[in-house]
């Protein structure tokens, strides 16, 4: 059991004219009775009315806790704690202002596609229309940054709104959820006299990496063939490899599908390591060669948009066909598509496997000379930086303080989880900051590229994965969230 820590900006108090229920009778007990037994494990947020007790409750239950400065961090933290995992962190925050900068957090899960519950407690029902303390309709105030927001009006409410919430998480393409409870029913009684009582009848599912050992949806059969003879064909097929199919913890699935074939992978940032950055099929220092030239491309958990530089021209062959698989493909990039796989990336990995020939340990005939040419322009490109990287500039500039960084992470074993942000010293260090060597272990400012991130990924991959972890800020980045420092500092057990 881990100590809850908090600012104590403000006190929380019954509400006025009704009365609190104790123990596990009341309605913070049973909201943490029915997240520990849908699975959450963490939860981050700031303390204050009418939420305070429920922090308290969730760690009665096992839940850990972490008291953030700002809402907007400790969201960070909950949408990087999903993502990590698979399992929905949970941001919790007061009502009214509370809720708005914890739509911070909400919406970079959102648009990342993480899963993630923002829980917040809200005005008393009776003080609606009034001028209550904090008063907003919270619920449309989400709406267009998750997948559910619903309200637990009433007691009985509570457990089938976390319940549809934490469904609706990890459902199809993972993102987020909001749960809106009011204060009178956080502070009233539970709906059947206690808690255990009337959670009784949840059960934990399956999240996380043992979900999708259960449950990795498979694509079309035929829509699988068709993909294997458009892949067999290609004179310089690609392999693109995004954070998607390392969050579907996808890597070795995807291993064997590129030893089989021996086709050159690329991948996004976040999505490095699934196929180690060291693997002699790895073709990231060659990235602007493999868009330019690949006329038939698999991308494996990625979207077609401005980190692939939409899938168009001039980083791209006008002619290029791409495979998109994805868990739900958007209508965009299915239009975009020669070929669209709907279902999970490792599963699809799998399929493609068992449908392509073995190239017996090299790259088909046909597409050799592709190979070398990127093997070429890989060689070439690392050369060059190592060059770059070989003099001490005083005063320090990215080149040299990055090395530094770089040469220490390489003595760290197992490998970190590295955080970086901030434009300049993110670009820098996804260059710089090599080898990834699995998959998870490299956090940025994703899809939305959210500065201000860093610090609260960096606590959430603390608190929820057994790595050191090195977060590797810009000065204008850090400056977003600096006081988390403070955070880290109260907490034990954080590497």
């Amino acid at each position: 059991m881990h100590t809850l820590h908090q600012v104590p900006d403000k006190t929380s108090k019954a509400p006025e004219g009704g009365h609190q229920d104790s123990g596990s009778n009341n309605g913070f007990s049973v909201v943490a009775h029915a997240l520990a037994k849908l699975g959450i494990k963490h939860m981050y947020g700031v303390v204050g009315i009418p939420v305070t007790e429920l922090a308290s409750a969730a760690q009665a239950v096992g839940i850990r806790f972490i008291g953030f400065r700002n809402e907007q961090a400790a969201g960070y933290a909950a949408a990087a704690c999903g993502y990590l995992t698979g399992v929905p962190g949970v941001l919790l925050t007061v009502s009214g202002p509370g809720a708005v900068h914890g739509i911070a957090g909400l919406s970079h899960a959102g648009i990342n596609c993480w899963p993630m519950i923002m829980l917040s407690g809200s005005s008393e029902q009776n003080e609606l229309g009034k001028g209550a303390f904090q008063e907003l309709d919270q619920v449309q105030a989400v709406q267009q940054f998750c997948k559910y927001a619903g309200q637990a009006a009433s007691a009985k409410d509570i457990v089938p709104t976390i319940t549809a919430a934490v469904k609706a998480a990890v459902s199809g393409r993972p993102g987020a959820s909001y749960i809106d409870i009011p204060s009178n029913i956080l502070f009233g009684p539970a709906h059947q006299g206690s808690a255990e009582e009337t959670t009784s009848s949840l059960q934990i599912p399956a999240l996380g990496p043992n979900r999708l050992l259960r449950e990795r949806p498979h694509a079309d059969r035929a829509a699988v063939e068709q993909a294997a003879h458009l892949l067999a064909k290609a004179q310089r097929p690609l392999i693109v490899v995004g954070k998607g199919a390392a969050q579907a913890h996808a890597d070795s699935l995807i291993c064997q599908l590129v030893d089989k074939v021996q086709i050159p992978v690329l991948s996004t940032s976040m999505g490095r390591g699934v196929v180690p950055d060291g693997h002699p099929l790895s073709v990231i220092a060659a990235r602007s060669l493999a868009l330019a030239k690949a006329d038939v491309v698999l991308v494996l958990g990625a979207r077609l948009n401005w980190q692939l530089h939409f899938g168009e021209p001039p980083k791209w062959s006008s002619s290029v066909k791409f495979i998109l698989a994805d868990i739900a493909p958007g209508q965009r990039d299915v239009q975009k598509a020669a070929l669209s796989l709907t279902g999970d990336a490792g599963a699809i990995a799998w399929q493609l496997a068992q449908a392509l020939p073995s190239t017996q340990g090299f790259a088909a005939d046909h597409y050799k000379a592709w190979c070398h040419q990127l093997a070429d322009k890989v060689a070439s490109a690392k050369a060059k930086l190592e060059k770059s990287l070989g003099g001490d500039a005083f005063p320090l500039d990215y080149s040299t303080s990055l090395r530094v960084i770089r040469d220490a992470l390489a003595a760290v074993s197992p490998a970190p989880v590295v955080v970086s942000e901030g434009a300049n010293t993110m670009d820098n260090a996804r260059l710089i900051l090599e080898p990834a060597v699995e998959g998870r272990l490299r956090l940025d400012a994703g899809t939305w590229g959210t500065m201000g991130v860093g610090l609260g990924y960096a606590i959430a991959a603390a608190t929820c994965t057994d790595r050191l972890v090195v977060a590797v800020e810009g000065d204008s980045a850090f400056g977003f969230s600096g006081m988390e420092v403070e955070t880290m500092s109260r907490q034990d057990q954080i590497p």
